[in-house]
């Protein structure tokens, strides 16, 4: 069986829409400012976006606000220097409630940073990103998160999937991958062009603690972000 390239599935999707003529609405899951700057450069050619941040994984209210408040800043200046078909980005804040990822990873405490407990991280976001698409009347949604070299984009794209069979197709799951083509590497450079917040840990207290236990061992979070 061959591995499905997303980044070619979304590149047809969009290929489909400029022969149209259209800009579909998109709703944007948004993890954070760094990995939404690329995907937000890519996107804004193509959709109408807006981006949906909604992280009860960020456990800590503190960094939960750092976060939300450097997306917001990142959109701002991207607004404030949109050039040829380019649309405006609006963003829609969602409810700050950590008990709900403290629920969804109980009895998955133990997990390694990218098993079980983030599949149900991922689920979490991308269902709640799917109820709100069909909410607010957007065609389309999609994540950031695949950007990520840390992320299964695999794994991203199956829930994203399985989120759109829960609102019944009333808003369709854009396939992504959208580290491919240097979108990682591109993130990078925007988010020194802006001078970014670049956290050092996905935003639970789970992999804040792993950091921790590492940060002066081999490998950290940070150094393979970065």
């Amino acid at each position: 069986m061959n591995k499905r390239n997303y980044a070619k599935e979304l590149d047809n999707k969009i290929e489909e829409f400029q022969k149209q003529g259209i800009y579909p609405r998109l709703l944007l899951h948004a993890c954070c400012a760094p990995c939404s700057s690329y995907c937000l450069e890519f996107l804004r050619n193509f959709f109408d976006v807006t981006v949906f941040f909604y992280n009860p994984n960020i456990t800590e209210e503190r960094e939960y606000q750092k976060r939300v408040e450097e997306e917001k800043r990142l959109i701002g200046e991207y607004n404030k220097n949109r050039q040829g078909t380019e649309r405006e980005i609006q963003i829609i804040e969602g409810n700050y409630e950590p008990k709900e990822f403290y629920d969804a990873a109980k009895g998955l405490e133990d997990c390694k940073e990218g098993g079980e407990r983030c599949r149900k991280c991922f689920e979490l976001r991308l269902f709640e990103t799917a109820r709100i698409a069909v909410q607010e009347g957007f065609e389309f949604f999609t994540t950031t998160l695949t950007i990520s070299p840390l992320k299964n984009a695999d794994v991203l794209n199956e829930v994203g999937e399985q989120a759109q069979d829960a609102v019944n197709s009333r808003a369709t799951f854009l396939p992504s991958d959208f580290k491919k083509k240097n979108g990682y590497k591109r993130s990078i450079e925007l988010s020194k062009e802006y001078g970014l917040y670049r956290q050092d840990y996905c935003g639970c207290s789970f992999s804040k603690a792993e950091r921790n236990k590492t940060k002066n061992g081999e490998t950290t979070y940070e150094t393979r972000q970065n």
